[in-house]
């Protein structure tokens, strides 16, 4: 065996599944991660597709389900609060926009940690610096630890990929912004959502939502915007509040009691939306898995899918190489080029669907979302959500957590 020993960078969703599925291969693991600890909170992320599949065979499916949240699905509201449009979440069999599983990204970060514990090796709270490359193996230097010698090293960690920089190149030449920045943050309050993820849109390109958490009283909530690119400065997390904050002032809906919280926020995140794309995604003993990789946007809802069965995938292919990442590399590209390709297809209109400018593209994204389980809007929706089932996952013949636990 090959390349026994392997350094993942980022401990999201995507690191500690390649951890895993590498160390039922044998292999040693090291997972570095920038944050002190695995993260808590964030969105809902969907369980669909051949990323549910995946989660199966962890063996980790019953206890994702045990932390999904509970949504009753989709509604447009207007400034008012009236419902415009709603779409349950039992449509298009459980695979639409709001999925059957839904779980905190938080807590399946942490389902995917604790599975590879004791067996892995986390060091948090740094970061990679540098790689140097060589005939037998890729010398790492740390932000903090001491360097040290890695057979591969896979970078798992986002669209903003320190591992792509290093290897790969400046991020502007992979990632391709939609025009749409995002904030996202955990509100507690009395808001009552009776169980809907709600969207508000208004003119200028604006989105505001919420839905619930899984814990009472909590609400997870959002705020989108339209615009040409922003100078901004990613670590002033202030500044991005004030930002958010004068793009959305004056609107309706409960828009003001929203911006209230967010200003108190302990897990405001806030980003710009872009896919990431490359014609390769390794150099010699680097590859990329993910976002790090393919971010397809969470306009698609599938990059919990994709990170997942990259995961797979890539730990497969290399058992199945004995480790030879000349020939696992390739398998991985060939194997997820398909499916990544297909999934990075936006929904119709892209961002200009999602978060229309005027009042009448507005009362259109209505229109079309009451329209979406009847025919013909509802062939055209199924095939989109039907994307996170498009690959046929191969047999690795890796031990399952249920045989191994």
């Amino acid at each position: 065996m090959e390349n026994t020993e392997i350094l993942v960078s980022g401990a999201g969703i995507a690191g500690p599944a390649l951890a895993y599925w590498l160390r039922r291969s044998g292999l040693t693991v090291t997972v570095v991660e920038r944050a002190p600890a695995p993260r808590p909170g964030g969105q809902t992320v969907d369980l669909r597709g051949a990323g549910r599949t995946v989660i199966e065979r962890m063996g980790l499916m019953d206890q994702a389900r045990a932390h999904s949240v509970d949504q009753r699905g989709l509604a447009l509201v207007n400034a008012s609060g009236r419902a415009t449009a709603q779409i349950p979440a039992d449509s298009f069999g459980g695979e639409g926009i709001v999925s059957e599983i839904e779980i905190l990204r938080g807590d399946l970060a942490r389902l995917l940690y604790e599975a590879t514990l004791p067996d892995t090796e986390y060091l948090f709270d740094d970061t990679v610096t540098g790689l140097a490359q060589d005939a037998e193996g890729v010398t790492v230097t740390f932000e903090k630890a001491a360097p040290r010698r890695f057979g591969l090293v896979i970078g798992a960690d986002g669209p903003h990929s320190v591992v792509r920089g290093l290897s790969f190149g400046p991020e502007q030449e992979f990632v391709h912004p939609l025009g749409l920045y995002t904030a996202w943050f955990t509100a507690t309050d009395d808001l009552d959502l009776d169980g809907w993820y709600l969207m508000h849109n208004a003119p200028g390109g604006l989105v505001a939502s919420a839905r619930p958490g899984r814990l009472p009283g909590q609400i997870k909530a959002g705020f989108s915007f339209r615009s040409a690119p922003i100078e901004y400065d990613r670590r002033n997390v202030a500044a991005q509040r004030e930002l958010v904050a004068r793009r959305f002032a004056g609107v309706g809906w409960e828009v003001p009691r929203l911006l209230r919280a967010m200003h108190t926020a302990s897990d405001f995140f806030f980003d710009s939306m872009g896919q990431v794309r490359l014609d390769q995604w390794s150099r010699g003993r680097v590859a990329l898995l993910g976002d790090a990789g393919y971010c397809a946007t969470p306009l698609t809802g599938l990059g919990t899918s994709l990170a997942l069965v990259g995961a797979y995938v890539l730990a497969g292919e290399l058992a199945t190489a004995d480790g030879d990442h000349r020939i696992a590399f390739a398998r991985y590209d060939a194997v997820m080029r398909p499916y990544v390709s297909q999934a990075q297809q936006l929904p119709p209109r892209g961002a200009a669907g999602y978060a229309p400018s005027g009042a009448l593209g507005i009362r259109l994204r209505d229109l079309s979302m009451r329209s979406m389980t009847r025919w013909p809007m509802r062939n055209l929706l199924a095939a989109q959500f039907a994307k996170a089932g498009a690959i046929a996952l191969p047999e690795y013949g890796l031990t399952t957590a249920g045989a191994a636990r």
